[in-house]
């Protein structure tokens, strides 16, 4: 069993935090899924159309991470929270990236919602889960870049496990070992805000909507929170 917990300190610099994990067991990413694919269209039809636009940075939910970026040293203009850089290119593109039928469930999840999403494949995690700063001794392989080795700055915000970094700046990038591919078969999906008065009711809807697309291609689905009352939970 996995443990995923937020540092006391990154808890006390951010007492809003919510995390939604979303656990699914016995995953079959191998073959189509019908619902992901239409809720992708439909948000390309709408953007076409008018009715619907990402957040942007002038949103309160993006602005908020743009703020907890810049807190420890990251300019998010240059190195972009996950779900902005992400709507920022269906803007662009007017279409997502069709990766594999996971990731694109998490991507449309999030964008849709204008939170943060990633995704973790548990068998290849080791040990806990923890949310911290960086001592800046870490390291970090890009995803898609396997003979790339980063080094987390000393105060940067990470996700990481016993080996090294799973992700840069709280929710940039992910690490290329533990990225979900068509095979996964048990992986750890989150979702974020930083304003849980405000936005909790969203982050929860986020991962109904999520767990919905997900249940008709595992075997189990459930959902776990971190947040103000609860800074670790096991999966």
């Amino acid at each position: 069993m996995t443990a995923f917990r937020i540092a006391p300190a990154v808890a006390d610099a951010f007492p809003g935090t919510l995390i939604a994990v979303v656990i699914a067991t016995g995953l079959r990413g191998d073959r189509p899924w019908p619902a992901t694919g239409a809720a992708m269209e439909k948000l390309e039809r709408q953007l076409a159309d008018g009715t619907w636009q990402p957040a942007d940075e002038s949103d309160p939910r993006i602005e908020a991470w743009h703020t907890a970026y810049r807190s420890f040293g990251t300019n998010p203009r240059r190195i972009r929270p996950s779900v902005d850089a992400l709507g920022r290119r269906l803007a662009k593109r007017g279409a997502l990236p069709r990766i594999n039928p996971a990731v694109d469930s998490y991507n449309t999840v999030s964008v849709r919602h204008g939170l943060p999403a990633g995704a973790f494949d548990l068998d290849h995690v080791t040990g806990d889960i923890e949310i911290r700063y960086a001592d800046g001794g870490e390291t970090f392989i890009p995803l898609g870049e396997e003979a790339t080795v980063e080094h987390a700055r000393p105060g940067e915000v990470v996700y990481t496990d016993t080996t090294d970094v799973l992700t840069r700046h709280w929710n940039h990038r992910d690490a290329h070992r533990t990225r979900v591919t068509e095979t996964s078969t048990h992986v750890a999906f989150v979702l974020e805000t930083l304003h849980a008065v405000r936005d909790g009711h969203l982050l929860r809807t986020a991962a109904d909507d999520l767990r919905t697309l997900l249940r008709p291609h595992c075997e189990k689905s459930t959902v776990r929170h971190l947040g103000p009352a609860h800074h670790d939970a096991d999966v």
